[in-house]
C-alpha cells in the first residue's frame, strides 16, 4: 500500500517538474533572473544574511540573527541526513532534464537550498512581521528557482521548505 502512495507522488512530482522547469532553450535572461535567485539560496547569500546582522547589530537584529543561525544550522543538518538517507537522484540523472546551473552533490531529496531560503526569510518574518511580506515569497521563488533550473523535484522543495518551517518553529517559539 505504502509503494503505491509513493509510487503515485513520485509520479506526481515529475509530471510537475516536466511542466515547471526550463528548456535548454530558455532565454539567457529567463536564465539570469532564476539563476539569481537560485543564489540567494546558496551557502554565501545565507551565511552572509545571519552573519552580517549578527557582526553589527544588537537588540532585536541580533537576536533575529540568533535565530536565523540557529534555524539554518539545524535545518541543515536535517536536510544533509535525509538527503544521504534517502538518496533520491536529482532530475539531470533522468531523461527529465539537464539542470541548468551546477548541482552540489548528486541527491535532490529534500532542497537544501530551499530549506536554507526559508529558515532565513521564516527567522527574520518572525522577528520583524512587517518584513514577512517581503521576504518569505523570495524564498518561495527561491525553491521554484531550483525546479525551473532542472536541479530539484517539486517535492524536494517542498519537503526542503516544510523542514525550514518546523525548525523555524521550534527554535522561535521554543
Amino acid at each position: 500500500m505504502s509503494n503505491m502512495i509513493f509510487a503515485r507522488l513520485d509520479a506526481r512530482d515529475r509530471e510537475l517538474f516536466r511542466r515547471w522547469s526550463a528548456a535548454e532553450s530558455a532565454s539567457r535572461r529567463s536564465r539570469v533572473i532564476w539563476t539569481a535567485l537560485t543564489h540567494l539560496g546558496g551557502a554565501w547569500c545565507t551565511i552572509a544574511f545571519v552573519l552580517l546582522p549578527l557582526l553589527f547589530a544588537n537588540g532585536s537584529w541580533g537576536s533575529a540573527a540568533r535565530h536565523a543561525l540557529a534555524t539554518l544550522f539545524i535545518s541543515h543538518l536535517i536536510v544533509q541526513l535525509i538527503k544521504r538517507t534517502v538518496g533520491r537522484p536529482r532530475p539531470s540523472t533522468s531523461a527529465l532534464s539537464c539542470a541548468l546551473v551546477a548541482e552540489p552533490d548528486r541527491f535532490s531529496f529534500p532542497s537544501g537550498h530551499a530549506a536554507a531560503a526559508m529558515s532565513i526569510a521564516l527567522a527574520y518574518g518572525m522577528a520583524f512581521p512587517a518584513l514577512a511580506p517581503a521576504i518569505i515569497p523570495v524564498a518561495v521563488l527561491v525553491g521554484m528557482s531550483r525546479v525551473v533550473l532542472g536541479v530539484h523535484y517539486p517535492g524536494d522543495v517542498f519537503i526542503g521548505q516544510l523542514i525550514a518551517a518546523l525548525t523555524a518553529a521550534a527554535i522561535v517559539m521554543g
